[in-house]
């Protein structure tokens, strides 16, 4: 299951790099896998981000909701 998700710990990113380096994750991130990525706050406006840029292309699934980590999982849709 390891190799069907990639992982990316946005803890570790300056807040002015985290956009840019989650979408260039997401560019290789191929259809039916998926990209987890590990928060210290609630991911919701990168949801807005995901949801604007690419509608319809993925699914977001929390696994964990806080308090002091979130874990979202963004499932890269089989094109329609």
């Amino acid at each position: 299951m390891s190799d069907t998700i990639s992982t990316l710990d946005l803890r570790t990113l300056l807040p002015f790099r985290r956009s840019e380096r989650i979408f260039h994750a997401w560019m290789h991130v191929l259809p039916g896998r998926s990209l987890r990525i590990f928060d210290d706050h609630d991911p919701r406006p990168l949801r807005a981000l995901f949801e604007a840029k690419c509608e319809g292309q993925f699914q977001w699934i929390y696994e964990e909701t806080g308090p002091s980590e979130w874990i979202v999982n963004i499932v890269k849709k089989f094109d329609s």
